[in-house]
């Protein structure tokens, strides 16, 4: 009999409690397991430490699943435990695995050889950001990193404005943190007037902001502080 992958959510941003912001109800689940399959080995102790687990952490085994695991065998060799009958638990550095994080892989191979997925309750801050945004919550799409540089990144701002406009669906889209700024000035040069754009950055932190606004309110006010902060950007008409 196989084991169960649990998909194990963490908070977005620091806090003084892991529970503010995870139901209690995970705890029950991560004590019964003894085996991860992280993004990053040192971000899941603190987490799962933060979270008082009652096994000792010295006594958990982790492996590593992220963008420096380009094998397949090596996937394979990760799910073998669970092939065995040992339940594990996928954690990402920030929020809920799988989404816009590692962990997508591992599942797919694990549905393959009919293994139990159970995803848990915890915070995504693409959802939140849609609950506070204003935008189509009947129709959104989640476009990750867009490119770069120009003219690719010019191209993929009008495309994302185009399907927002004819197909009335947000479009979310992020940046690595240090360019949030760079790519928040080409929005306000290259989108329509009259499209809405919403900036998000450090969701569920005590300095969280969500903000919505049209292209021409964003070029008469002061830039929202996003510089190296986690930020979502929404747009939409």
């Amino acid at each position: 009999m196989t084991g169960t992958i649990y998909m194990i959510p963490c908070p977005i941003a620091e806090a003084e409690s892991v529970w503010e912001v995870l139901p209690k109800a995970n705890l029950e689940v991560m004590n019964s397991l003894d085996y991860f399959i992280v993004e990053n080995t040192r971000s899941a102790r603190r987490f799962l430490s933060k979270a008082g687990i009652e096994r000792k952490i010295d006594e958990l085994e982790f492996v590593e699943l992220n963008e420096h695991t380009t094998s397949q065998q090596d996937i394979e060799r990760m799910l073998r435990p669970v092939l065995a009958g040992r339940s594990a638990g996928v954690i990402s550095e920030a929020g809920v695995p799988g989404v816009a994080d590692p962990g997508a892989d591992i599942v797919a191979l694990a549905h393959r050889h009919g293994v139990k997925i159970v995803p848990l309750v915890g915070p995504s801050s693409i959802l939140m950001v849609m609950m506070a945004s204003g935008q189509n919550g009947q129709s959104f799409a989640f476009n990750g990193y867009i490119p770069v540089k120009e003219p690719e990144r010019g191209k993929a701002i009008k495309a994302l404005e185009r399907r927002a406009t004819q197909e009335r669906q947000a479009q979310i889209f992020i940046e690595a943190p240090y360019r949030n700024l760079k790519l928040f000035d080409t929005l306000r040069k290259t989108l329509s007037p009259k499209m809405r754009l919403t900036v998000a950055a450090d969701i569920t932190a005590k300095d969280e902001l969500i903000v919505t606004r049209t292209v021409e309110e964003w070029q008469r006010v002061a830039v929202p502080n996003i510089e190296k902060r986690p930020t979502i950007f929404v747009l939409g008409i």
